[in-house]
């Protein structure tokens, strides 16, 4: 049995990006700050460092690809898909974190996010 169990652990692809690790879990707060609509770009950095450290920035910025619902890997694929997007949604106050709550990916949500806060005020840059 020791054999067997010592196998299937050398399987395991730690640096695959559907890997989690037994402590990643839905309530883990990814960045020290919430996210209430201003700093978007220091906010923006700091989630991408830590969705970078755990391996799972493919969600956000399409690199990991969905597969089709009949593909081996679709419920593992959903399921850190999901974490992603917990990790993001418990970082984003209550009011911005309701209006991305029903979108079906973590990177959905980033696009939101980045299409309402990403874009600089032009007119306020040049005030500067």
């Amino acid at each position: 049995m020791g054999d067997q169990t010592q196998t299937n652990v050398s399987r395991v692809n730690f640096s695959d990006p559907l890997y989690l690790h037994p402590s990643d879990h839905p309530g883990m707060m990814p960045v020290a700050k919430s996210f209430d609509g201003s700093n978007f770009g220091s906010w923006k950095k700091a989630i991408t460092i830590a969705l970078s450290a755990k391996n799972k920035l493919g969600f956000v910025n399409g690199k990991v690809i969905k597969p089709a619902s009949d593909h081996n890997n679709f419920d593992v694929w959903q399921r850190c898909n999901h974490m992603v997007m917990s990790w993001i949604l418990i970082v984003l106050s209550s009011d911005i974190s309701e209006s991305v709550l029903y979108s079906s990916s973590a990177e959905e949500i980033w696009k939101d996010l980045e299409d309402r806060f990403g874009q600089s005020n032009g007119a306020k840059l040049y005030q500067l």
